[in-house]
């Protein structure tokens, strides 16, 4: 086995625990797979929705974040790069939650615009088709939400 890597120290990060790393008690884990933890079952709504994947922290490879608990590397965090298939599986997750989004209402329709605008989701190449696609919608109107959406953020300043 390999020595742990060294994870970046980010500000206000808590220092890991004094003395040896607690093992895993129970049946021997898959290389692949993270072994049953509380921080998994949190953060696995948040990498679903990314369109994450979740590993072992030995699966783990250097562009992956690794996530600590008490001092032991409990999971692995596979991020997609920001692309075309990431800006799907994002629909795809907000379809998942509301259902087929071309049967929302305007509003809704506008927050989603406000929250997918906030991911970035307009900065990929053709993100503004692919967002008006899904729901059910021209691009001028998802411009039109775009800058519904401004102005909003605008009064509130």
């Amino acid at each position: 086995m390999s020595a742990p890597r060294p994870l970046p120290r980010h500000e206000g990060s808590v220092p890991p625990a004094e003395g040896p790393v607690p093992r895993h008690e129970g049946p021997v884990p898959s290389a692949e797979k993270p072994v049953p933890h509380p921080l998994l079952e949190a953060v696995r709504p948040l990498v679903d929705a990314m369109g994450g994947e979740l590993l072992a922290p030995a699966a783990a490879a250097p562009e992956d974040v690794v996530l600590r608990w008490e001092g032991e590397e409990v999971v692995a965090v596979r991020l997609p790069g920001l692309g075309d298939d990431s800006l799907d599986r994002i629909v795809e997750g907000l379809e998942r939650v509301h259902g087929p989004l071309a049967a929302l209402d305007r509003r809704t329709k506008q927050d989603l615009v406000r929250q997918l605008e906030a991911r970035g989701a307009f900065t990929v190449r053709h993100g503004v088709e692919t967002v008006a696609a899904a729901l059910g919608v021209s691009r001028f109107t998802v411009y039109n939400y775009l800058r519904h959406v401004n102005e909003q953020r605008a009064k509130e300043r």
